[in-house]
């Protein structure tokens, strides 16, 4: 679960607006990603899958503690997501990820013209910048 909750949020917090825009978040994933990757290079390190699970505290009381924020972590952004979706209904319609990207790329509408059949405007096949 913390593996797949941090790739995630990985991608998200990663650098862009996303960040900008959620500072608190942004600090609260840079803490949790270090401790994380310091779990995972010490697993590595140890190359005895036994003493990495067992050997120790260390994991038993990180793993709960990395979910707990990973979970505060994923609740800001959704709300954040949903307050972008009150302010542009359409964006009802696309999944989380869909959106996260399209937020992104928010400064190059070009780049957004792809998700433009994803369920924004199912009708719009082409659109002309000037």
């Amino acid at each position: 679960v913390v593996q797949n909750m941090w790739i995630y949020m990985e991608a998200v917090f990663s650098g862009g607006d996303i960040v900008k825009q959620l500072p608190l978040e942004a600090k609260r994933f840079n803490q949790i990603d270090k401790a994380f990757l310091k779990m995972v290079s010490a697993a590595v390190e140890t190359r005895h899958v036994v003493s990495v699970c067992y050997g120790g505290d260390t994991i038993l009381t990180l793993l709960p503690y990395l979910t707990d924020q990973l979970e505060l972590c994923q609740k800001s952004l959704t709300a954040f997501l949903d307050t972008k979706r009150a302010q542009f209904p359409r964006f009802y319609f696309v999944s989380d990820p869909t959106l996260l990207e399209i937020l992104s790329l928010g400064s190059e509408p070009v780049m957004v013209t792809p998700h433009f059949q994803s369920g924004l405007f199912d009708s719009v096949t082409n659109v002309t910048f000037d």
